[in-house]
C-alpha cells in the first residue's frame, strides 16, 4: 500500500470517527445503532470474498473494526 493510500485510509477513520461522535452527541444515533453500524461494517468484511489477498485485506479491516468496537473509540461512554 502507497505512503498515498495508508494516510488517505487514516483520515477516512478520522473523519468517520467523528461524524459517529457527532452523531451521538446530537443525539442523531444513540450508542447501540452506532455500534450496529460498526458491527454491520466488520462482518462485511469479515464475509468479503475475492483472492487470497483480497480475503486478507478484508479480515485486517474486520479486525481493526473489531478494536474499534472493543475500545469504544466512536462513543462517549458515560
Amino acid at each position: 500500500m502507497s505512503q498515498h493510500s495508508t494516510q488517505s485510509g487514516i483520515a477516512a477513520l478520522s473523519i468517520c470517527e467523528a461524524l459517529l461522535l457527532a452523531l451521538n452527541d446530537a443525539k442523531v444515533l444513540p450508542e447501540r445503532e452506532i455500534m450496529g453500524v460498526l458491527e454491520d461494517a466488520a462482518a462485511t468484511h469479515e464475509n468479503a470474498a475475492g483472492s487470497d489477498a483480497e480475503i486478507e485485506e478484508h479480515k485486517a479491516v474486520a479486525l481493526l473494526i473489531g478494536k474499534i468496537i472493543a475500545g469504544g473509540n466512536s462513543v462517549r461512554r458515560t
